[in-house]
């Protein structure tokens, strides 16, 4: 199902705000409430619309972040992964195409911590090389 230009409208409304009522985004598009809630209810069910979440900034969340570039030895994606699920510090981890096999966002309290995880995960067996980039700020987060 492709979506259509009202869909794509409403797909940025909610983007920008998911906690919109339907009666709102129905006015912002000159559509009625229950058009909307349908339109909604088809982007969900067709995949368009994956689902809705809730974005805070807590004491835990970590204060310093990196972008971990990991470099494997081949075939030992899935171990490396095991191991990375384990270390606390690692909030996502992505398989990427290009040099690099997989990235990793680790996040702390301190550049300190940082460095430590950063030197744990390039001596996990089957990482060959990483490349990190701490993150400064950031400029836009959707």
């Amino acid at each position: 199902m492709q979506p259509d230009a009202l869909d794509r409208q409403l797909i940025e409304l909610l983007t920008a705000n998911a906690r919109l009522p339907a009666a709102v985004l129905g006015r912002r598009l000159g559509l009625s409430r229950t058009t909307v809630q349908s339109r909604i209810e088809r982007l969900e069910r067709s995949g368009t619309i994956l689902g809705y979440t809730v974005r805070a900034a807590l004491d835990g969340d970590p204060r310093v972040k990196a972008h971990v570039l990991i470099t494997l030895a081949p075939k030992r994606t899935a171990a490396v992964e095991t191991t990375l699920r384990r270390i606390a510090q690692v909030r996502e981890l992505y398989a990427v195409s290009g040099p690099v096999d997989l990235v990793a966002v680790v996040g702390g309290a301190s550049t300190d911590e940082l460095d430590r995880v950063i030197d744990q995960i390039g001596a996990l067996d089957g990482v060959m090389r990483t490349n990190s980039m701490i993150l400064l700020s950031t400029r836009i987060a959707r």
